[in-house]
């Protein structure tokens, strides 16, 4: 099993959130709004959207190209060693570097779909390519509601697949932890939920979670 966070795109050219200076937090000003976090808040959504499609522009697939990490992912999916990729991500990149949906649990959504925030109809996320790349806001065209890409907002219900690491986790043999600061629930406390005996793997700039108190008892 692999959890992947910011870090595993930042050689991609996309910014992580939280580095100081050059993460995405720190750089949205140009946005104009309140306070960094308003930009995936529903109720701020709702009475602005127009900054969360700048930031979708930016994001959108097909901006971005995977890097070697990503096909490193790729590499252990074809060798038939990839249990499930639980990514952090939202840029959609795993899929490009051709790791099948079924292998990825996109924690915290993906430009892949989207849904319309009040008849709740669903659509493909290239349905609306052409408005976010115009600065248009996407409308649904069947009761012209605003469209969302299915990311997930602050206080949202995560997707339904992430429940798979109920049954994955304790299935894995080795655990690869790439690019994240595992500061985020409940994401994060997926690192505590292989056994105890499993191999854990970090790649990353900094020591996080588990590994962090480790090197402190070290």
């Amino acid at each position: 099993v692999v959890m992947a966070g910011a870090g595993l795109s930042t050689p991609s050219g996309i910014p992580d959130f939280r580095s100081p200076g050059s993460g995405l937090y720190s750089n949205l000003q140009q946005y104009n709004i309140p306070y960094p976090e308003a930009i995936f808040e529903l109720s701020y959504f709702f009475q602005n959207p127009k900054p969360f499609f700048r930031l979708a522009k930016e994001l959108y697939p097909g901006n971005y190209r995977p890097n070697y990490a990503h096909y490193f992912l790729r590499l252990l999916f074809d060798k038939g060693l990839l249990l499930r990729l639980y990514t952090q991500n939202i840029d959609g990149l795993e899929r490009v570097a051709g790791i099948p949906p079924d292998k990825v649990v996109e924690a915290h959504g993906t430009f892949a779909s989207a849904t319309c925030t009040v008849c709740r109809r669903s659509y493909s996320g290239e349905d609306f390519r052409g408005d976010v790349m115009t600065d248009k806001i996407p409308k649904c065209p069947v009761c012209t509601g605003v469209v969302k890409p299915d990311i997930i907002f602050f206080g949202e219900e995560l997707p339904h697949r992430f429940f798979l690491h109920l049954t994955d986790f304790p299935m894995a043999d080795l655990l690869f932890i790439v690019g994240t600061s595992l500061e985020v629930e409940p994401f994060a406390s997926l690192a505590g939920a292989v056994h105890g005996s499993v191999p854990r793997v970090l790649i990353n700039r900094d020591l996080v979670g588990p590994f962090a108190v480790q090197s402190q008892h070290n």
